[in-house]
């Protein structure tokens, strides 16, 4: 009986010892394994077996993180108070490092992502912030790979989701956009006063050239009269005629 209790506590003794040795890693996972506190390997994925007591393991997981950024307050560069939120999406690239450089990687680098997104923007009017968004997304990116890297964190993506501006303000643009519409509507129209004006005067030059030419302009131009139909027909009188008239008088 006494050996039967001996042996039970040796089978307990050894499915415990081989419970807490055995780990599984699947594929996207890797191990950083400490032994008596030092820093000895990255190991997995698949069968993986741990000293008890001797070693520890900590799991490190290298898909890619999504992580939203909250809502900002941004002041930008022509002062005008935005509300900006993003998204990055990020992964491990070297496990040691992510464990070993800092506490949590995860709070680290959506606060790093927080700060960043304030500190660029900021630098940025808000019209570069709603028509360069591509622009602004590779250098949020940048900034964050670089400052992520000692913590072996890859920072693949960045996009800025919604720029949410005052409702005042809105109008205010508006109200700027209308204006530049309006000023472009005159300078087009300027332009096409110009240019006609340039036509008129290269046309005047050619019809003065020959006489037969402008003969043939004023009789087009009554058949252009007498084809609608109206009881009033317009005899122009050439220039030259009228100056004869006035020095006669």
């Amino acid at each position: 009986m006494g050996n039967l209790a001996f042996y039970v506590f040796i089978a307990v003794l050894v499915v415990g010892f081989l419970s807490s040795a055995i780990r599984i890693l699947r594929e996207y996972e890797r191990g950083v394994v400490f032994t008596l506190g030092r820093f000895t390997r990255v190991t997995g994925p698949g069968f993986i077996i741990i000293i008890p007591v001797i070693q520890q393991m900590v799991r490190t997981d290298l898909r890619t993180f999504v992580e939203d950024v909250p809502t900002q307050d941004v002041i930008s560069r022509d002062n005008v108070s935005v509300r900006v939120n993003a998204v990055i999406y990020y992964r491990i690239v070297e496990p040691q490092n992510a464990i070993l450089n800092v506490e949590n990687y995860m709070e680290a680098t959506s606060q790093l992502a927080q700060t960043t997104l304030r500190s660029v923007l900021g630098k940025h009017e808000l019209d570069e912030m709603l028509a360069e968004r591509d622009k602004l997304n590779a250098d949020i990116q940048e900034i964050l790979d670089k400052q992520t890297d000692a913590w072996g964190i890859k920072v693949a993506n960045v996009e800025i989701k919604h720029v949410d501006i005052d409702e005042s303000m809105i109008r205010a643009i508006a109200k700027q956009a209308e204006a530049e519409r309006l000023r472009r509507a005159k300078i087009i129209n300027a332009e096409g006063e110009q240019q006609a004006a340039e036509k008129l005067v290269e046309a005047g030059r050619i019809l003065a050239g020959d006489p037969r030419a402008m003969q043939l302009r004023y009789f087009s131009a009554l058949q252009d009269i007498s084809s609608e139909k109206t009881n009033t027909i317009v005899f122009p009188l050439p220039m030259d005629l009228m100056d004869a008239i006035r020095r006669r008088d």
